[in-house]
Parts: C-alpha cells; sequence; structure tokens
C-alpha cells in the first residue's frame, strides 16, 4: 500500500527532485524494512506487559472508565495527545542521554529521506519509543477502536513525514507533523528540535519546534554508522559513540 502511494507521489512532487528512486543504501533499509517488525514488536510487547499490570494497580478504576465511556470521536484525538506525551518524552532522553543515543543514531544515519527510511531505526530504539506511546493509551482504558485507529494513522504518518513529498499543509503545520517539519528533525547541523511524532504541540510548549521556509538541504549525521544492518545493530554495543554538536539535546 505504501508502495503504491507514497512511492508515485515521491516521483510527481519530489521535495529533493535529485534524489533517485533507487538512492543511497535504498537496499539497506528494505532489509530493515522486512527485518525489523519482529524484533520490534517484541521489545514493544515485553515493556508493555511487564509495565502495565503494576502501573494499572496505582491507577484507579475510575480513570479508564471514565475514558472508555467517551465517545469515539472524543477519544480518538484524546488518544493521539496522550501516546504523543510519551512520544516526545522517550524521543527526547534519545536524543539527551549519550547511551541511548547510540542506538538512535542508526536512524539519524539517513542521508537519503523517503518513507522507506523510516524503517532504518535500531530496534531497541523503536521497540521502547513505540512502548512509551502505546503504554499510556492502553493504560487508561481507551477502547479497541480509538487505539486501532491512533495505531493506523501514526503507521502512516509515520511513513509520510519521512518521504520525499513537496508536501505543505498550511494552517495545519501548527497542529499536526507534516514532511517539513520532520525533515527538519534530521537537518545535518541544525539545532535538535521536532520531537514530535504526529503533533506539535509539545514543540511549542518546550520550545523545540523549528520551522524554516525553505527545506533542509542535507539529513545525516557525522558518526560513521555501518552501513549493513547486523553490523549497525551491532554497532552502538560495540564502541563509544562521540555525539555531534548538532544533536546535543539541550
Amino acid at each position: 500500500m505504501l508502495l503504491l502511494v507514497l512511492s508515485p507521489l515521491e516521483r510527481l512532487v519530489p521535495l529533493h527532485p535529485e534524489q533517485k528512486l533507487l538512492r543511497r543504501r535504498w537496499l539497506d533499509d528494505l532489509v530493515y524494512f522486512i527485518l525489523n517488525p519482529l524484533p520490534i514488536t517484541l521489545i514493544m510487547a515485553a515493556v508493555i506487559s511487564l509495565a502495565l499490570p503494576p502501573l494499572r494497580s496505582l491507577l484507579p478504576a475510575a480513570v479508564p472508565a471514565t475514558i472508555a465511556a467517551l465517545p469515539l470521536w472524543a477519544q480518538v484525538p484524546l488518544a493521539l495527545i496522550v501516546a504523543e506525551v510519551g512520544f516526545y518524552a522517550m524521543h527526547r532522553l534519545f536524543h539527551a542521554v549519550p547511551f541511548l543515543w547510540r542506538f538512535h543514531a542508526v536512524h539519524h544515519s539517513i542521508a537519503d529521506l523517503d518513507w522507506l527510511a523510516s524503517h532504518r531505526v535500531h530496534p531497541l530504539d523503536q521497540g521502547l519509543v513505540a512502548a512509551a506511546s502505546a503504554l499510556p493509551v492502553l493504560l487508561l482504558g481507551f477502547s479497541d477502536a480509538a487505539v486501532a485507529i491512533w495505531g493506523a494513522s501514526y503507521f502512516v504518518q509515520a511513513h509520510l513525514i519521512h518521504s520525499n513529498v513537496r508536501l505543505r499543509l498550511g494552517w495545519l503545520e501548527h497542529v499536526f507533523a507534516s514532511p517539513h517539519y520532520h525533515h527538519w528533525h534530521h537537518a545535518n547541523g541544525a539545532a535538535p528540535a521536532n520531537f514530535g511524532a504526529q503533533l506539535v504541540f509539545l514543540d511549542q510548549i518546550f520550545g523545540t519546534l523549528l520551522r524554516p521556509p525553505a527545506a533542509p538541504a542535507a539529513y545525516g549525521i557525522t558518526e560513521d554508522v555501518p552501513a549493513v544492518m547486523p553490523l549497525a545493530l551491532l554497532w552502538p554495543f560495540t564502541r563509544p559513540t562521540p555525539r555531534p554538536t548538532s544533536e546535543i539535546a539541550e
């Protein structure tokens, strides 16, 4: 589905027209696309299964009951907001803590952004960030339908914001994360900014919003992360990672 929709858009309205469809390291990212879902899901499920029962025991039963009683149209935007808090907090930690950055650097090694490049992530990084997003949604008792809609919207938007598509959302960019917004998160040499997944309100609150009018000229980091997936996944464990100035969080 993503291939049928986003790949044509990247040809019709490309943000960077010079970027080829079979760009640098596309085959490496295809390997991530195929092999990463299982370990990421297992890590996320393990974290949630360990954390959810004790947290539920601390939460008054009236809280999930109240949320479950809300209509679906109210639950869905509320779920997006709740999940965004977990994502933003964990994402900033992966930028701020040097040991965690070693894992997140795999994702920031992307030099050519498109929808496929969104899969170049370390499973520990993505598994923990996904768990931080999903855990509060599950803890607070949102309905299965609300969780499913949030999950589907997160999946689509995660690919869209990485895509090589010239798409501006007008006034909606004050609410929702867009390709322009997230491309600046990956900009080489830019200040650390735009940590949100789907919404931008936390960047606005904490002063981490960056939205210049033009697109970034270049992406990536200075660390020499291995191109081959198995080596990239071992890399955080095998050597300390000096972090570039552009990726030091406030």
